[in-house]
């Protein structure tokens, strides 16, 4: 693979030129909205971080600004975003950065901060700051995999590393194509070399020099092993109201959406016979029933499957209860994963969306 495509650079960069979509964070040489664009874009398409990212840059103009940001802050602009180690692993680098006084201009400086791997280190190092470093993320992988015809498995450690050595004996020598070049893959595997259906072949910029298009293998690459099967979980859950307000509880600080905020729940699916038992250990007691919901939330490793309640009750309840009105309910972060029993919250308190 390593002399797969001496005149990439030659083929693709003018179609990137030409061709690129127009996003905010190519627009700069700073590494700063770089690096936040490529947290935000791990596992979230881009049509759904633009938003995120334009209210993230206002809030934190600065890695220092980010460095001293409240958490609970940092969380409620990440809400809905997923993935909520990557804003705690931000701030994380955020306050090395800062305390080191800029960002390390090395690939070796920059994987070292945390929640930054190989993929973001060559993707930063590259667009900020002109080094020949690869970025491989699937993209990549897939433009690669079909221009060469490799069936080797992606999944593989090694195949990947393979990859990136191909990618790096590709890369341009000019500084302003460095900076690009990785992007430019990216983007021709995100627009043209698409995951899903049919490529678009007729448009490739590479169609010349792709084995997958010329032997017709291109629907078959590229190769991966079978991901593990996702585990199901049932959970109840309750939105518990009383006297304008609804109850909240803070999850672990370990573990899945470690540290953010949840309505309480119990592991099982419990009908309406069984519902009433949570309750009376939480030290609750049912006054009206108003509804009952399903919902799903897909992770990348699990499945929740959750029933729940919206229900007016008495009594204080667990201590780790935090009971809130409309407007403190808006100012803590809930994961999209209760998106469901946020809504009908938001509604029961009177803030209809």
């Amino acid at each position: 693979m390593k002399n797969t495509a001496p005149r990439l650079p030659e083929l693709l960069l003018p179609w990137y030129r030409a061709n690129a979509r127009d996003l905010p964070w190519r627009k700069t040489t700073d590494p700063y909205p770089i690096w936040v664009s490529e947290i935000m874009l791990q596992q979230t398409r881009v049509a759904a971080v633009l938003g995120y990212y334009a209210r993230f840059l206002e809030a934190f103009p600065t890695v220092e600004a980010l460095a001293a940001a409240p958490e609970q802050q940092l969380m409620k602009l990440w809400e809905g975003l997923g993935y909520y180690s990557r804003a705690r692993n931000l701030q994380k680098a955020a306050k090395a950065v800062a305390e080191r006084g800029s960002f390390p201009d090395t690939y070796e400086g920059l994987i070292k901060l945390p929640g930054i791997g190989e993929y973001t280190a060559g993707a930063i190092a590259s667009a900020a700051f002109g080094l020949r470093q690869p970025a491989v993320d699937g993209n990549v992988l897939r433009v690669l995999m079909r221009l060469t015809d490799c069936r080797a498995d992606i999944a593989d450690a090694k195949v990947k590393a393979a990859v990136r050595e191909a990618v790096r004996a590709a890369m341009p020598e000019a500084e302003r194509d460095i900076r690009i070049f990785n992007q430019a893959l990216m983007e021709l595997g995100a627009t043209v070399c698409v995951p899903n259906g049919e490529p678009k072949c007729e448009i490739c910029p590479l169609r010349e020099n792709c084995l997958a298009r010329s032997r017709g293998t291109a629907m078959t690459l590229p190769v991966k092993s079978g991901k593990k099967q996702r585990r199901k979980e049932e959970k109840t859950v309750y939105v518990l109201l009383q006297n304008g307000r609804v109850a909240l509880r803070r999850r672990s600080d370990e573990g899945l959406l470690a540290g953010l905020w949840e309505f309480p729940n119990v592991p099982g699916e419990l009908g309406e016979e069984d519902a009433p038992s949570a309750l009376a250990e939480w030290g609750l007691e049912a006054k009206a029933w108003r509804k009952r919901l399903s919902a799903k939330h897909i992770f990348t490793h699990v499945e929740w499957h959750m029933t729940g309640y919206v229900l007016e009750v008495e009594g204080q309840g667990m201590e780790e209860f935090l009971w809130m009105d409309a407007d403190a309910l808006e100012g803590h972060a809930v994961p999209s994963a209760f998106g469901k029993f946020y809504a009908e919250a938001r509604a029961a308190l009177g803030k209809e969306d």
